[in-house]
C-alpha cells in the first residue's frame, strides 16, 4: 500500500507499491517499477561519488488525470474498478486471505502485463532526479523532497512497503541498491537508515 510522504513542493503525496503482485510503484502521478527505482538510485549514488554536477535522467510513466489513476481502496474492496488501478485489480485481485497480503519479491515478473495495462493511461516522460547544492533536498521531476524524506522512500522500498516483502525475502536489485547507498560517501545519503 502506498503511504503518505511530505514533499516540499506538493504537500503530502502518496508513494509506494499498490499491488502485491507487481513491483510497480507510484509517486503521486508518476509510475515506475521498483527495478527502475533501484537502478536510478544506484546511478545517482555513482554520479554523486564521481563529483559530477547535476543528477540523473530517468524515464517514468506519467498519468496526468487523477480519474485515470483510479480508486485504490475501491479496487481493494472489489467495489469500484476504474482507471489504471481498477484494471490492475481486475487482473490481480486483492487476496481473500489477509495473511496473503505480502509484497511478492517476484513481482518484477509481471512487468510486461503491467506495461500493457498502463499504456492506455500513461505517457512516458523523461525527468531529472537531482539534489540541490548542499544535498539537503532532492528533486524527483516535479516533486521536491528533503533529504530525510528521500531516505524514507528508500527505506520503504527496502522493506517492501506495507505489508513488507513476503517471507522477508527481498529481490536482489533491492539488496544491491541498499548496499550501494550504505557505501556511498555522498552527503545525499549520509545518515540513511534501513529498517531491520
Amino acid at each position: 500500500m502506498p503511504l503518505a510522504f511530505q514533499s516540499k513542493s506538493h504537500g503530502t503525496i502518496a508513494f509506494g507499491f499498490f499491488s502485491i503482485e507487481s513491483d510497480m510503484l507510484l509517486l503521486d502521478r508518476y509510475f515506475f517499477f521498483a527495478t527502475e527505482f533501484c537502478d536510478m538510485v544506484t546511478a545517482l549514488a555513482a554520479r554523486e561519488e564521481s563529483g559530477a554536477p547535476g543528477g540523473v535522467s530517468w524515464r517514468i510513466r506519467l498519468i496526468e488525470r487523477v480519474a485515470d489513476i483510479g480508486d485504490l481502496m475501491g479496487a481493494i474492496h472489489g467495489v469500484r474498478y476504474c482507471g489504471f488501478i481498477g484494471d490492475v485489480y481486475r487482473r490481480f485481485p486483492f487476496p481473500e486471505n489477509r495473511a496473503d497480503f505480502r509484497q511478492n519479491p517476484n513481482g518484477f515478473a509481471t512487468q510486461a502485463e503491467m506495461q500493457s495495462l498502463l499504456k492506455s493511461y500513461a505517457v512516458d516522460k523523461d525527468i531529472q532526479v537531482a539534489p540541490n547544492m548542499d544535498r539537503s533536498e532532492i528533486a524527483i521531476g516535479r516533486y521536491l523532497f528533503g533529504r530525510l524524506v528521500f531516505h524514507r522512500l528508500l527505506d520503504y522500498v527496502w522493506l517492501g512497503g506495507y505489508p513488507r516483502w513476503k517471507d522477508d525475502i527481498r529481490p536482489e536489485y533491492v539488496a544491491a541498491m541498499q548496499k550501494r547507498v550504505l557505501f556511498s560517501d555522498s552527503t545525499l545519503f549520509e545518515g540513511v537508515v534501513f529498517s531491520p
